[in-house]
């Protein structure tokens, strides 16, 4: 099916390093003429990914697609139980990247709770349309957590994100969440800069003398080769 993008669509560019270069990058952005600012503190970000019985999800990033879906529930809590959230659908077509957003007003998640009442708790708070992607894609890949920094250009055309401490725990084949068990994960950190398309040149310029390198990278990607042990 084709996907059209939306006017509103970003661009992106990735950056993985070893979390030992953060201070130096954060020295690259408290330095930089753009005058970037944090308009909030760090937070944590939890997400569990959904995919379909076919992995079609992996599937497509693994083959490179140009046209990508990944469904997520994300909540920002210190606490790795599922809160009040929001289910993600993150869609790209080529270099453009946007987000549907399925909001969860009450916590999907109680003790001892499967997946399957989980699910079913987000999808009883969302719209229809909500429901056909939580329905196409039911099976709970992996939880991962990070702690994630914002930072905002002074005339805000260019936002940065660090993504650092990243956790990841399989949740196949288990009917309850897995929120003890992690997987081997590199000591890395994740960079991301976002911008409207019709700042591309302007993006182009905030990124030069940034001390790494442009990187593809895919969270979800990463954490399947964790759990799956290659």
């Amino acid at each position: 099916m084709s996907l059209s993008v939306p006017e509103d669509a970003r661009l992106e560019i990735k950056f993985v390093s070893y979390a030992s270069n953060l201070h130096s990058l954060l020295n690259w952005i408290h330095l930089h003429p753009f005058g970037f600012y944090s308009p909030f503190p760090v937070r944590q970000v939890n997400n569990v990914y959904f995919d379909g019985y076919n992995f079609i999800s992996y599937t497509e990033n693994v083959s490179g697609a140009s046209q990508r879906t990944k469904v997520r529930y994300r909540w920002y809590s210190a606490s790795i139980e599922p809160s009040a959230g929001i289910l993600e659908i993150k869609r790209k077509r080529n270099f453009f990247s946007w987000k549907l957003y399925h909001s969860v007003k009450n916590s999907p998640y109680k003790p001892e709770m499967t997946w399957s009442f989980i699910r079913k708790n987000i999808r009883n708070q969302i719209s229809n349309e909500g429901r056909f992607w939580i329905d196409s894609n039911p099976f709970p890949i992996l939880l991962n957590r990070y702690s994630r920094m914002y930072f905002v250009s002074g005339d805000e055309k260019i936002r940065i994100t660090i993504d650092t401490n990243q956790a990841v725990y399989d949740q196949r084949f288990r009917s309850e969440p897995n929120f003890i068990s992690k997987a081997n994960l590199p000591d890395i950190l994740i960079v991301e800069i976002k911008f409207d398309r019709r700042d591309r040149e302007y993006a182009s310029q905030s990124i030069q003398g940034i001390p790494l390198r442009v990187s593809r990278h895919s969270k979800y990607m990463t954490g399947v080769s964790a759990i799956s042990g290659y």
